[in-house]
């Protein structure tokens, strides 16, 4: 079964994001998928009123919510929903978290997914400064999901730069693990592509890497490169900027033999903190 991975220039106007991301959804069913990757801050990029629009949608009166169940109803397609602000489960008030969900085909949410690692850094670029938790709270659990093209690990962005959650979710069973990013052009020329390859290589998913690509608000540009790799570490398909629809689909036999063949999850061994290595390692 085929995937789709999605390409946006979102920018802060809701509604229209939501056209374009419908649009793209529609070429990716057309095309076959049966789960489509939307990327990071898909419906309302640059945005600083995150906590007010999350709870909007918390309360059932936001529109992004309903536009995903519907889309995903439409077009029988799972939908891995980048990010929107949600509150944190059960906390109604202050800061919302950066939210994947998993939508499946009847509409329903299947998982969700709040942002771990946030992305607190100084980047020589027009912006120069970005503090995510300025306005999202972190998240604290890794989540792995059934769906109709394998077992899904769902991650965001700046998460791609701490392998230890990516373990953890081939430990959980993925076979496939989503990467709805938002890269700035600076990081993402020096690390995107070794990032998202090495990842796939170590953990032998497939990883599907969708992305922010051009000019946003803030002022903020995005690198793109959006991105399907296997979990041999090859690229199966990339778009440098702008919007586009990816396509592949999992070889689960060959994904089985990579794995059969260099068997890394045996061979992994643990050292806990302050754990005296054997000598023969020291």
């Amino acid at each position: 079964m085929s995937f789709a991975v999605i390409q946006m220039v979102s920018q802060s106007d809701v509604a229209a994001n939501l056209l374009q991301a419908r649009r793209l959804l529609e070429r990716a069913a057309d095309s076959g998928a049966r789960l489509a990757v939307l990327p990071e801050n898909f419906a309302a990029m640059g945005r600083r009123d995150t906590a007010a629009i999350g709870r909007a949608e918390a309360q059932g009166e936001g529109p992004i919510l309903p536009w995903l169940k519907q889309a995903a109803r439409d077009l029988n397609v799972w939908i891995v929903a980048g990010t929107l602000p949600l509150p944190p489960e059960g906390q109604p008030e202050g800061k919302a978290n950066a939210c994947s969900l998993l939508i499946d085909e009847q509409g329903a949410i299947a998982a969700r997914y709040d942002k771990l690692h946030l992305f607190d850094v100084d980047v020589a670029d027009a912006r120069g400064r970005y503090r995510e938790s300025d306005d999202y709270a972190h998240g604290g659990a890794v989540v792995v999901a059934d769906t109709p093209v394998g077992r899904v690990g769902l991650t965001v962005c700046y998460d791609l730069r701490f392998p230890e959650l990516y373990s953890e979710l081939r430990a959980a069973g993925a076979e496939l693990i989503t990467a709805p990013s938002a890269f700035t052009a600076v990081t993402g020329a020096a690390h995107w592509d070794v990032l998202i390859r090495a990842r796939a290589i170590e953990t032998q998913c497939y990883v599907l890497a969708a992305a922010q690509g051009g000019v946003h608000p803030g002022p903020r540009e995005t690198f793109g490169h959006a991105a399907i790799i296997d979990p041999w570490g090859r690229i199966l398909a990339q778009q440098d900027q702008g919007e586009a629809v990816l396509l592949a689909s999992r070889d689960s036999s060959e994904q089985a033999s990579i794995r059969a063949r260099m068997p890394v999850a045996s061979h992994r061994r643990f050292f806990s903190q302050g754990a005296r290595r054997p000598a023969s390692e020291q």
